[in-house]
């Protein structure tokens, strides 16, 4: 029996790769298994914080030394891939193959060369990413599509340029073909995904494609399947109301600077759409934001915000906050806080700089001591509980409509 097991650290973008990677898996006749079950285990990592970078050189060390005891392949893959494939090749001899976010391509091959009893000594690269067909996780009521690949902005403290390259978007025949797809298994949300999906761009032959657009033309086609289907009754129904088909649609991640009207007008026209946005902030202060090569300032947040809120009123907000970036103040904290009281985030990631090695922030002077970007962090989180806690005591006696995905890990009884 060929068992595979599959560890994902990281983003949304690592949780649809490896469901492509299973959906591979599965053709090549492996099934997931338990760890101590596998012949192939594989880890699917992230280096955009120190956290994860250091979760993953744990779990490879611990697995190298059980190799001593057990026989399985072991594969280290994505961004950690690309960024340390001659250090984990020093320090980590045991693994097998180490796969990097050029040589995805090369995954079959590679299982094709296990199956045989062999070792691929060298995997090629491709220049150019290559989006996977299939990125559903099986039975699952929501899937992730990627959309567009890597990132052009370059803020100071992110690695994701270096470790995924340049933005290079998805076709959007290619698009609505994993679309169909997925709501003929049974899908009933999708989440359109990038590291940047405000920033799509399809040309072809002297035509253009924005990311507006995009979704503009995903919704009508859904409409017109589902209403060809009778999914839905009529070309204007309500999707959300039918109960098959895809009814939501969600994407991640905006960036501020290329948030248009448009794109705000097509989320509150639309009932595809669901009403919730994630924006991240990073910081209140403008000097922090230049200095993190945002490209936007605190008063221009702020105002698409409030253009935001003036399209879609019920619009539900979550956003990123980063604390202790080099040369961050008292000052600048406290214009962070002062921008979250004013905004009223329903909910938010926050977590402290941490220093990727061959950024422009890892050069910077004046870094802020571990006590103190803790002590910040701490400050951030209480602020954001209370935020949040206030809004979901202003639901106390609203009737909502809810989807309920899963059991509790905490409770049999929620």
């Amino acid at each position: 029996m060929n068992n595979y097991h599959i560890e994902t650290y990281g983003c949304e973008m690592n949780k649809a790769e490896s469901a492509a990677m299973e959906a591979t898996l599965r053709e090549h006749g492996w099934k997931q298994s338990e760890e101590r079950e596998a012949q192939l285990i594989l880890l699917n990592t992230c280096t955009v914080r120190a956290t994860a970078e250091n979760r993953v050189w744990n779990r490879i060390h611990q697995l190298t030394a059980r190799k001593k005891e057990h026989d399985f392949v072991l594969v280290v893959i994505g961004c950690m891939a690309e960024q340390y494939k001659n250090a984990i090749k020093k320090k980590a001899p045991g693994v097998d193959y180490i796969i990097g976010t050029y040589q995805r391509q090369s995954f079959s091959l590679m299982l094709d060369s296990i199956a045989n009893g062999q070792k691929i000594e060298v995997l090629e690269e491709n220049p150019i990413y290559i989006f996977s067909e299939d990125h559903h996780e099986t039975g699952a009521f929501r899937s992730f599509i990627p959309i567009i690949h890597g990132c052009n902005n370059f803020c100071t403290y992110c690695i994701v340029p270096y470790v995924r390259g340049r933005e290079i978007s998805r076709s959007p025949l290619d698009i609505l073909r994993e679309i169909d797809k997925l709501e003929d298994l049974g899908v009933r949300e999708i989440i359109l995904l990038g590291q940047n999906v405000n920033s799509y761009t399809w040309e072809k032959d002297g035509a253009s494609l924005d990311f507006p657009g995009l979704i503009k033309m995903i919704a009508a086609h859904l409409r017109k399947k589902q209403e060809s289907e009778g999914t839905i009754e009529s070309y204007n129904a309500s999707p959300k109301k039918s109960k098959r088909g895809i009814g939501w649609i969600r994407f991640i991640t905006s960036h501020p600077k290329d948030l248009s009207k448009e794109l705000m007008a097509v989320m509150a026209e639309d009932p595809f759409f669901c009403h919730h946005l994630h924006l991240p902030l990073q910081s209140g202060s403008n000097t922090i934001l230049s200095a993190m090569n945002r490209k936007y300032t605190r008063e221009y947040y702020l105002s698409v915000i409030d253009a935001l809120r003036n399209a879609i009123p019920d619009l539900t907000l979550s956003t990123d906050i980063m604390v202790g970036f080099p040369g961050e103040t008292e000052e600048d904290f406290e214009q962070t806080l002062d921008l979250m009281r004013s905004v009223r985030f329903s909910y938010a990631f926050m977590y402290h700089f941490n220093e990727r090695n061959g950024t422009f922030a890892a050069g910077m002077p004046n870094k802020i001591t571990e006590k103190i970007k803790k002590e910040r962090l701490a400050r951030v989180i209480a602020l954001q509980k209370q935020i949040t806690s206030s809004l979901m005591r202003g639901r106390i006696g609203h009737v909502d409509e809810v989807l309920i995905e899963d059991r509790s890990k905490r409770s049999t009884r929620e």
